[in-house]
């Protein structure tokens, strides 16, 4: 038999999830097989929805022999703590992405990507211990391309990383904001609108037909020699919105070899090595709360190249 006290990190889950982050090697026969017929919450049987609560004990009926190679492991360590922290407090760290890291992991790169980077920094200084978490692990509230920079967010406890998911995803409270540069002269707001249909084969997206609703606002800042620095907000978050949107209105972020201009791209590359896409997620605004991220030094080397000094 084996007693599984809930913690504040892991209160507010279904109890099938939980389970789930837990024996995160079980499969999910396992799981439910095991709620139906050798798993009580405080006593008492319990569907696979019900709502852990702080304090509540998990009884299984099974042998620690064969619940301990299904416990998740806290592994993925990187050993490196590099980060360049743009905001940080008991709760909350925000993160200036580099360029090619990826924001989390994928099935080529399991190690070093930014979430791991961010855990090791926090066992390092001793707020996150995996080894006491049951299913909590910080993770990003938002997400990045391995090749855009900028900001992205953690909670450094469960309650935290809740309130930021939900403002992010139903942006109650929550903006966010880029800078890029784009290919011709945008002279005033734009309000780009449209479904983005994705090709799950190529990656890409396409504005028109059926597909996610999308918006996304663009404010030019200043415009020169055929290129515009402008202000990016995001009120839906799609994936490569901002790409798709601003190339189907004519004015593709410089650099970006999947939406952008082949021309320019191949002058970009010549003068200033630049090989993707140049779009920084340079603020996030949160309720009495602005975060902002440096641009990276090609950003602004280019962009004091076409645009001088800004006033």
């Amino acid at each position: 038999m084996v007693t599984i006290k809930i913690e504040a990190n892991d209160k507010g889950q279904r109890l099938d999830r939980f389970l789930r982050k837990y024996l995160k090697e079980a499969p999910l026969s396992y799981i439910y097989r095991l709620i139906r017929k050798d798993l009580k919450v405080n006593g008492k049987r319990a569907k696979e929805d019900r709502v852990l609560e702080e304090g509540d004990e998990l009884t299984l009926y099974v042998s620690e022999q064969e619940i301990a190679p299904l416990i998740r492991k806290a592994g993925g360590r990187t050993g490196r703590v590099d980060l360049d922290i743009c905001y940080e407090d008991d709760d909350l760290i925000a993160v200036n992405k580099p360029f090619g890291l990826l924001t989390h992991g994928d099935e080529k790169e399991k190690k070093n990507h930014l979430a791991n980077r961010v855990v090791d920094y926090l066992i390092a200084k001793g707020e996150y211990d995996p080894a006491k978490e049951k299913s909590f692990r910080p993770a990003p509230s938002n997400r990045l391309d391995r090749n855009t920079t900028g900001i992205v967010l953690f909670g450094k406890n469960a309650d935290t990383a809740r309130r930021l998911n939900r403002m992010l995803k139903e942006r109650d409270g929550a903006s966010k904001y880029y800078l890029t540069i784009v290919k011709g002269r945008i002279a005033g707001e734009l309000r780009l609108t449209g479904a983005l249909a994705k090709d799950e084969e190529k990656n890409r997206v396409s504005v028109g037909g059926e597909g996610r609703e999308s918006e996304t606002v663009v404010r030019p800042i200043k415009a020169a020699k055929g290129y515009t620095l402008a202000e990016v907000e995001l009120l839906t978050g799609r994936t490569h919105q901002i790409r798709a949107h601003l190339a189907d209105a004519g004015h593709p972020v410089i650099g970006d070899p999947k939406y952008g201009d082949p021309r320019v791209n191949r002058i970009m590359k010549e003068k200033y090595g630049l090989t993707a896409q140049l779009l920084h997620a340079y603020k996030v605004s949160l309720p009495g709360l602005d975060i902002e991220a440096a641009e990276p030094a090609l950003f602004e080397k280019i962009e004091k190249d076409l645009f001088g000094d800004r006033e």
